[in-house]
């Protein structure tokens, strides 16, 4: 499965203490277990806020964290956090970049997702949920986009995207609030019961 594409919550990693001190020691299985934790949830913010290379910026934010994992201290929620501040800086960078030097060819999003399935069907009604939450993910100003990325995608707490966007908690909770108002109103548009 490609990062980005997970159809579960990433949920809890394990014994998060032995599969860090594994990273820590290089040992390879608990790199494998970190990047297949972490890769989809990444992924999957970093598209939904509209980078342009998903896996070239997945990859960027996670050699950074694993290049400073020997500095990390905290719990597996720290953790996750941590992973997720770096992925808004890197997002927030990418945009930057775009600014400064704009792309020279219209981008199509998800030109390179062209995967053989044996599942035709299947493969089609993903594409299709897929295009829906980010169609409605569109239709929200970024900080509140940012805000129920982190919290569904990213699994954090208020307190953790707060301290991530560099906004209280009231301000993280009300952005939520209109955030899903503006998504439960999209969905009343399209006939779409919750």
């Amino acid at each position: 499965m490609r990062p980005g594409r997970a159809t579960r919550r990433s949920g809890s990693i394990g014994d998060f203490d032995a599969v860090l001190a594994g990273a820590r020691a290089n040992a390879p299985e608990a790199w494998n277990a970190l990047y297949g934790w972490l890769a989809p949830g990444v992924a999957g913010y970093l598209r939904m806020l509209g980078a342009r290379d998903v896996e070239d910026v997945t990859s960027e934010v996670l050699l950074a964290v694993f290049r400073r994992i020997g500095s990390f201290e905290g719990t597996e929620a720290n953790f996750r956090s941590w992973v997720f501040t770096v992925a808004h800086s890197r997002v927030i960078d990418e945009r930057r970049r775009r600014t400064r030097r704009p792309d020279t060819e219209p981008f199509a999003p998800h030109d390179n997702d062209h995967v053989a399935s044996d599942d035709p069907a299947g493969a089609a009604l993903e594409a299709l949920e897929v295009a829906h939450v980010e169609r409605v993910c569109a239709e929200l100003p970024a900080d509140q986009r940012a805000v129920v990325l982190l919290r569904i995608i990213g699994e954090l707490s208020i307190e953790q995207v707060a301290e991530i966007l560099g906004k209280s908690q009231g301000a993280v909770k009300q952005l939520q609030r209109r955030a899903f108002e503006t998504i439960r109103q999209s969905f009343a548009r399209e006939g779409v019961t919750p």
